[in-house]
């Protein structure tokens, strides 16, 4: 057995793209468009995965666009994915530069939450040992849920 791909239906896909490729930094290796079922499929890499993603079709993060308007609710029920990054800190940092709302702040160095434009919880985990605590990182409050 092994891991193939994790599915979130998305409101707006340029808004999704624009955050998992423009602000996360994910890799879009291939798109789905089925014009009978009124939907897009995009799937998405990890960019050190990008290679064995476009030959393997694993791991991959799909984006479910259904064409028709959807009520998803608030998407709590999913869980969340959870991405490994070099530096927690500098992502974090692009990401509210983005506009992006640091749920669970990286105080200990070593872990973050955010949330995607459709409400999907992201876990950030830094790649190897903990960094150490910096400001305004150490100090900075939850917001909201993740």
């Amino acid at each position: 057995m092994r891991f193939l791909h994790s599915m979130v239906r998305v409101r707006d896909l340029e808004a999704s793209l624009a955050f998992y490729t423009g602000l996360l930094g994910l890799v879009e290796i291939r798109r789905v468009e089925n014009r009978a079922g009124r939907f897009t499929l995009v799937f998405l890499a990890a960019p050190l995965d990008q290679a064995r993603a476009a030959d393997e079709w694993a791991p991959l993060l799909e984006l479910t666009y259904n064409w028709d308007p959807e009520d998803y609710g608030s998407a709590r029920n999913f869980g969340h994915l959870a991405f490994e990054v070099d530096d927690i800190y500098a992502t974090c940092a692009k990401l509210a530069a983005g506009g992006v709302t640091i749920l669970r702040p990286p105080r200990d160095g070593r872990m973050a939450f955010i949330r995607s434009p459709d409400q999907i919880s992201i876990e950030l985990l830094q790649k190897g040992a903990s960094l150490a605590q910096a400001e305004p990182w150490a100090s900075m409050p939850n917001t909201g849920t993740w």
